[in-house]
């Protein structure tokens, strides 16, 4: 199973070589594709704060838009929970002085907890994270 991080997410909402070569390594792989429920918060969280600092209506339609079109997207995903096994191994990692985002840990938690490869470019704060599997597939 591969899970995908936000920026990975992210790629695939901008048509480039990029995005198509990152389509194309997923169906070559044969395995899922996920992603976290972690990636939805900030992927929405991003577009409900463009909706809040717009005051006119008018241009509030378009993020309003953006926002419509990334719920159609995750609901066509398998989505990934936050849930107690992943919640105990993220408590257990701050024990343990790993000290990256809240968010990636908790990403990182959620792709341990399905035994997955996560693909991020991020692998810098991801490499701190013992035992997680993680590639960049958009270099």
């Amino acid at each position: 199973m591969l899970v995908l991080d936000t920026d990975h997410v992210s790629a695939l909402g901008h048509p480039s070589a990029a995005s198509l070569n990152l389509l194309e390594r997923i169906r070559a792989s044969g395995d899922d594709a996920v992603t976290s429920i972690v990636t939805v918060e900030e992927q929405l969280r991003g577009w409900l704060a463009e909706i809040h600092r717009l005051t006119d209506p008018h241009r509030q339609v378009a993020a309003y838009d953006q926002l419509q079109r990334r719920l159609d997207f995750f609901a066509a995903w398998t989505v990934l929970p936050w849930d107690a096994e992943a919640a105990e191994r993220f408590v257990n990692f701050r024990r343990q002085g790993v000290r990256i985002g809240s968010l990636d840990l908790k990403i990182a938690c959620i792709t341990l907890a399905h035994d997955a490869t996560l693909l991020s470019r991020n692998t810098a704060d991801f490499a701190q994270v013992p035992g997680l599997r993680f590639e960049n597939w958009l270099e």
